[in-house]
């Protein structure tokens, strides 16, 4: 199975601690480039994080980015600092010995000070392993995404490999044709300039030309790459460099059965085949 180099997954969870959420997105690139977004207080993940994602992923630019949310509200969002509040408790009684008639401090007056209310600490190490394993699901996703476009990718890939084998059929059907149209034309043009040529020397000639103009071998070397694609795409592996070489190699014989060609049928094939090869290539250019 070949997998995409272009996907998306997003894993939220939420907890006594807050809400985690991971937001990963990858496309093509040549080798595999990690780029990390984490808030202050897990910038310690960033090493285990990188570990994980590349030993998931082999080729792709990929965004991974972490969002945390506190938790507000409830029980878990209250903390009275009490010391601070003790100790503003007694100034306040003290001064009311200083004033007349002072008025009454309330409770509420109390919670309201600066720095008497506080969020509690998080659990950090909790937080941080919440944070891994939400991070794994998230890969899981990725990889499915990742999987369902290479599916997408090689049924594509595999549409112009049998195009591209009916074309090089169709090319070697007619070469019979060719080379007699060539006799026929020598022939004719022998006869209009009305000389004597020895039939055997015809012959010979009309070898050396179609000797020049033999393309079998490009045929033969492009039903051996369709061959080798097939085969490529049955590797449980990376496979996105290999069929990148090939898709060279597909165009390079392509080019060459072009120049060759001295008649159109042919020339039309071979202009077919290079607008296939660069179709296919463009869908390479993503695979892993």
């Amino acid at each position: 199975m070949i997998h995409s180099m272009t996907g998306f997954a997003r894993r939220e969870a939420e907890g006594p601690q807050g809400t985690l959420a991971w937001e990963l997105k990858s496309v093509n690139h040549r080798y595999l480039e990690v780029s990390l977004r984490l808030p202050e207080a897990f910038r310690a993940l960033e090493s285990a994080v990188r570990e994980r994602v590349q030993g998931r992923l082999n080729r792709g630019k990929v965004e991974v980015s972490l969002r945390y949310q506190p938790p507000t509200g409830g029980e878990a969002g209250l903390e009275v600092n009490e010391p601070l509040a003790k100790r503003l408790i007694e100034v306040c009684c003290e001064v009311e010995h200083w004033m007349m008639n002072s008025a009454r401090i309330t409770a509420l007056e109390i919670l309201r000070w600066p720095g008497v209310m506080r969020e509690p600490a998080p659990d950090m190490d909790t937080l941080q392993g919440q944070a891994l394993g939400l991070l794994d699901d998230a890969l899981d996703e990725l990889a499915a995404t990742r999987a369902r476009e290479g599916e997408r990718l090689r049924e594509a890939i595999e549409t112009r490999c049998r195009t591209v084998g009916e074309r090089v059929a169709q090319v070697r059907g007619r070469r019979p044709k060719v080379v007699e149209a060539l006799r026929e034309k020598w022939r004719t043009r022998i006869a209009e300039l009305g000389v004597d040529m020895d039939p055997g020397r015809l012959e010979q000639e009309l070898a050396l030309q179609v000797q020049r103009l033999d393309v079998d071998e490009e045929l033969d070397r492009l039903d051996g790459h369709l061959e080798e694609v097939a085969l490529i795409l049955e590797r449980d592996e990376p496979v996105g460099r290999r069929l990148d070489f090939l898709m060279q190699e597909f165009n390079r014989e392509a080019n060459t059965l072009g120049s060759k060609s001295n008649d159109m049928e042919t020339t039309r094939a071979a202009v077919e085949l290079k607008v296939l090869i660069e179709q296919m290539r463009e869908q390479v250019q993503n695979v892993e």
